[in-house]
């Protein structure tokens, strides 16, 4: 079967404010996210792309945009379901102040317990996107055979809950798993099972560095505090 790139989308203005976005409209790539997507292309530039599949949201199309420019003839597909999570009440909220809600230590310790007010569950979440990704490697593997490659450009969350399954982990182990901004995670499908390629790969080893007291820790501080995992992927290294 298909061999699926997952691409988080590039660093964004609300990564950078501390800001849970989930589906608030008019979040965008910041400066150094465009530079990221800049860069796709050519860290993409070894592999026989058979097409693109994105989340509707503008930062995954930004964060593309690059490589379809690079490559006219690919095809691009966007995907509902392999939009961000629905937050609901907690969308556009300050991190910093939703580590306060007793409802972080659901989504921190018991995330398939957890649903977000007004939004959905994050057991919803991950159901729909197993769900795409599953049709579309059958899909990508009919039109262009089992040794087809296809780029799938999606959100922190979504791709985390994609490696807990390929994985075979329960979703609640998922907040054990980081991926960074525009970071490229490879999985190779097959009739039996999953394999695991390339996890949050950046190419760059800057995020393992001690954290320095500067304005992206300290959006992320809230919930890296405990070692709990960022919800929404956080901003990861500038």
């Amino acid at each position: 079967m298909a061999t699926l790139i997952l691409v988080r989308h590039g660093r964004s203005t609300a990564n950078t404010a501390g800001v849970l976005a989930g589906w608030t409209p008019g979040v965008t790539l910041d400066e150094h996210g465009a530079a990221q997507a800049a860069a796709l292309p050519g860290r993409l530039a070894g592999l026989p792309i058979a097409a693109a599949v994105t989340s509707p949201l503008e930062r995954c199309h930004q964060t593309l945009g690059p490589l379809l420019a690079a490559r006219p003839e690919l095809a691009l597909h966007t995907d509902e379901r392999i939009g961000e999570c629905h937050y609901g009440d907690w969308s556009g909220r300050k991190l910093a102040e939703l580590a306060d809600e007793p409802l972080m230590r659901i989504v921190q310790q018991h995330p398939s317990a957890a649903a977000f007010p007004g939004g959905e569950s994050m057991r919803a979440m991950q159901a729909r996107a197993v769900d795409a990704v599953r049709e579309w490697n059958a899909r990508i593997t009919e039109e262009h055979g089992a040794d087809a490659v296809y780029v799938m450009c999606s959100h922190g969350d979504i791709i985390k809950s994609l490696v807990a399954d390929a994985l075979g982990m329960h979703l609640d182990l998922f907040q054990r798993i980081h991926v960074d901004p525009c970071s490229i995670t490879a999985i190779r499908y097959t009739p039996t099972r999953p394999f695991l390629l390339r996890l949050g790969d950046t190419g760059d080893f800057g995020s393992l560095a001690p954290r320095q007291p500067d304005s992206a820790a300290a959006a992320d501080q809230a919930t890296e505090d405990g070692g709990n995992a960022v919800v929404g992927g956080g901003a990861g290294a500038a």
